[in-house]
């Protein structure tokens, strides 16, 4: 299996901070059954903002040490990208790792709000020959609030990347309660651990798929896990036609507590 999100670089981000640490993450993922991993290190964040050459090193070095020690796992680049109006230009000029060395990329939205400029980035990246895929769209409390400003980013050509942790209920059950009515409603087309340490931040990565299996959701694992794969394989994006969300008296109650 495929996680499309980590942040498995040390002393990079928020993610481990020495290389004992990735190591440590490294081989979690391959309990997990994860055999290729994208990292994601964070770029154009407010607090932090991983250089695409210093990405270049670690990741080298990384490669080095799971060859070392005979670790069965393929580490692909990748950034986590904050949406920024400089995008399209920071990726055309190779300032900004896309996913894999695919045409797709990782696109981050601020936790609270849809800036009013997305749309438009998600067109400029379309036409510049990107494929936006938007990490945690359920973590975003204007998304939660209302669902239809994320319907009109993918009707643009956006894909989204649903969180393991999300899924597992780390993040709590409104959260978890809301991931699983995007699933149902086909808005979710990939899946990623967004791990980054082995306390707080885990992969929950089988835990997330369990749940979908206990919700009788077998037919979105087998989408989301296949569109990890094209992702990797510079392939079309799976996507099935939306459904709409109903806002009903459940809705309202766990945003309140979003």
């Amino acid at each position: 299996m495929i996680d499309i999100h980590t942040h498995i670089l040390f002393d990079i981000d928020d993610g481990p901070k020495t290389e004992e640490e990735s190591l440590l993450m490294l081989k979690q993922a391959v309990k997990e059954g994860i055999t290729e991993i994208i990292s994601t290190s964070h770029a154009l964040n407010p607090h932090f903002d991983a250089d695409y050459s210093t990405v270049q090193t670690k990741l080298k070095h990384l490669r080095e040490l799971i060859e070392q020690n005979e670790i069965p796992l393929t580490l692909h680049s990748g950034h986590e990208i904050r949406i920024n109006d400089q995008m399209v230009n920071l990726l055309n000029h190779k300032q900004l790792h896309v996913l894999a060395n695919s045409n797709y990329v990782l696109i981050e939205l601020p936790s609270n709000i849809v800036p009013t400029y997305t749309k438009d980035m998600i067109i400029a990246l379309k036409a510049s020959g990107y494929t936006p895929i938007i990490a945690h769209p359920e973590r975003n409390l204007a998304i939660a609030k209302n669902p239809s400003k994320l319907e009109s980013l993918i009707r643009e050509g956006a894909f989204t990347q649903i969180t393991a942790g999300s899924l597992a209920g780390h993040f709590g059950k409104a959260i978890q309660k809301l991931s699983l009515n995007l699933i149902r409603a086909n808005y979710v087309h990939t899946y990623g651990s967004d791990a980054h340490n082995l306390t707080t931040r885990p992969y929950h990565f089988q835990e997330g798929l369990y749940y979908l299996e206990r919700k009788k959701q077998l037919d979105a694992i087998d989408i989301l896990l296949e569109n990890n794969y094209r992702i990797i394989n510079n392939q079309p994006i799976i996507m099935l036609e939306l459904a709409e969300i109903k806002r009903d008296k459940w809705w309202e109650k766990i945003i309140t507590k979003y």
